[in-house]
């Protein structure tokens, strides 16, 4: 049953997730997921028996590590692109956790159509990074929807959250250090409060390329900055932190 879930002739492959025997099914010529998810699917915390949502969830990589990681009850994936949510639902199927993982198809912009509005008390999401599509050249590919905001944007990824949130639910966002006052902006705008943020750093010499962003909706002003996270201490050799993180 479980060989039936894996399309190889259409050249899916099945990657060991390393994380409670978890397995994920993914295309290389479509789009795998990076250490971005990874660190941001630690970085969240949901309550017990609370109900997580993440949006533009690709091949379902947070919501699958987040049943493992916390004791949320269900954990919810939105993503708009058909055969990417087809390929996040199998991986579900081969791990048993229909119970508990569910997959959306469909835009995140009509997550209320599907989920009750203030009911959720975790949103997370990894959403495409970048502004400027003039360049892309066929921006129907996975790859370019992934990486470029065809499809969404920050503000609309912010305001669905804020849709889709309990009053002090939490939301959670991994992105480019470049757009933090955009993001901090959107977020007041929507009543999410910055709380807590991490910059992550390829080695801890250089500038950082990501940032872990915390935001608690209807919350007071505070902010705090946690130490910097370096991925390499030498070249193809991960911290001892980033091992910890992928549980090695």
């Amino acid at each position: 049953m479980k060989n039936e879930l894996l399309k190889e002739e259409a050249g899916e492959r099945l990657d060991d997730l390393q994380c409670n025997n978890l397995f994920i099914i993914q295309n290389p010529d479509k789009f795998c997921f990076g250490i971005d998810a990874v660190l941001l699917s630690n970085f969240i915390k949901v309550k017990k028996n609370g109900h997580a949502v993440d949006l533009c969830t690709g091949s379902g990589i947070v919501p699958i590590l987040l049943s493992a990681k916390t004791m949320a009850k269900r954990i919810t994936g939105i993503e708009i692109q058909k055969d990417i949510a087809d390929m996040a639902n199998r991986s579900v199927k081969y791990n048993g956790l229909e119970e508990k993982v569910d997959i959306i198809n469909d835009d995140i912009s009509n997550a209320l159509k599907h989920i009750k509005h203030c009911s959720v008390d975790a949103v997370s999401v990894n959403p495409p990074y970048m502004k400027d599509t003039t360049a892309i050249k066929n921006p129907e590919l996975p790859l370019a929807i992934a990486r470029h905001e065809l499809l969404t944007d920050l503000d609309t990824v912010v305001e669905v959250s804020g849709k889709l949130l309990k009053e002090n639910g939490r939301f959670f966002m991994i992105h480019r250090p470049n757009r933090l006052s955009e993001i901090f902006a959107s977020l007041k705008k929507n009543r999410i409060e910055p709380k807590r943020i991490r910059f992550v750093h390829p080695y801890i010499e250089n500038k950082a390329n990501l940032v872990l962003i915390e935001g608690v909706k209807g919350s007071g002003v505070w902010l705090d900055v946690e130490p910097p996270l370096a991925v390499y201490k030498e070249k193809n050799v991960y911290t001892d932190e980033v091992l910890r993180i992928y549980d090695r």
